[in-house]
């Protein structure tokens, strides 16, 4: 068991509740930096002291170096999927990203892990894939021996995925579907990926890797909502719908409190969701990543 302190930047959300819970359970302190910290302590008020939330905003300089400072290593699992003011795609996914890595390097830090995704293309049209490959060459650029990490669409009984497509699924005679429903995805149970990311902070030789993280099935969309649908004993009518007209929905839906679909999830659904060949992932890590339908049965179940 490790005393050694990490910070984990975005430490409140989906992913980096449990990545701070999994790095826990290895036997790490845990710092969980974010601008609510009373947020943190609400989450992790079950835990012991190794787990200390503290106040940092990512975009400060002062306050992340504050965050990093006496920390073996850094995890940053901030992301943003719509922009809002100064919250844009640049400042969080590359010049955010970039300034924690510049601190954790400067304040010697031995690991750095940075929660990127698959698809991240710094030549994307798309602005939001696009700053994701950015935000990777700026990490790699201020801490050359940084580890990205690149999960697939994450799934878990409180998502936003899953849980959205069951719901709809339920309430809808006719589903529609991003384009033709072909587009392949490879979902990922999130609690697999937190333990991903404990396990990477361990291991000497995770340093200056990538490491993309996908479940243990490929889907075409089409497929994937018949799962859903098979399992919760459904006969939806599946309808295909051109990307154009999602993308001007999203639009629309972007103007709302917690858009239900962004232009970003549309560009997304464009490509393909999958771990690349040749690229280390769960099971070089040692971890047998769950399935879709085991987690769907236990919610069903439990509902």
């Amino acid at each position: 068991m490790s005393n050694r302190i990490v910070t984990v930047f975005g430490g409140t959300g989906f992913l980096g509740r449990r990545i701070v819970r999994h790095l826990g359970d290895h036997g790490f302190a845990v710092r969980i930096a974010s601008r609510h910290p009373r947020r943190a302590r609400a989450q992790f008020a079950d835990h012991d002291a190794s787990l200390e939330p503290i106040e940092a905003d990512i975009h400060v300089d002062a306050a992340v170096a504050a965050a990093v400072d006496g920390a073996y290593a850094v995890v940053n699992a901030v992301s943003l999927y719509v922009e809002r003011g100064h919250e844009t795609f640049r400042s969080v996914h590359i010049d955010a990203a970039a300034r924690v890595a510049q601190h954790a390097r400067r304040l010697g830090a031995a690991r750095l892990a940075h929660v990127s995704g698959i698809g991240a293309d710094a030549a994307s049209r798309s602005a939001y894939i696009r700053s994701r490959g950015e935000g990777e060459a700026a990490v790699r650029r201020a801490f050359a021996e940084a580890t990205i990490v690149r999960p697939s669409v994450m799934f878990a009984p409180d998502d936003a995925f899953l849980t959205t497509i069951l719901a709809l699924l339920r309430r809808l005679p006719a589903y529609p579907m991003f384009g033709r429903g072909s587009t392949r995805l490879q979902p990922v149970h999130v609690e697999d990926v937190a333990e991903a990311i404990a396990r990477i902070v361990e291991r000497d030789d995770a340093r200056n890797l990538a490491f993309e993280c996908g479940g243990p099935r490929i889907y075409s969309y089409a497929e994937f909502l018949r799962t859903v649908a098979d399992h919760a004993r459904l006969r939806p009518i599946l309808m295909p719908m051109p990307f154009a007209i999602w993308w001007a929905l999203a639009g629309v839906a972007e103007l709302l409190p917690g858009a239900p679909v962004t232009r970003n999830q549309v560009d997304l659904m464009r490509m393909d969701n999958v771990t690349a060949p040749g690229i280390p992932g769960l099971v070089e890590l040692g971890i047998g990543p769950q399935s879709v339908e085991q987690v769907l049965q236990a919610m069903l179940q439990s509902s």
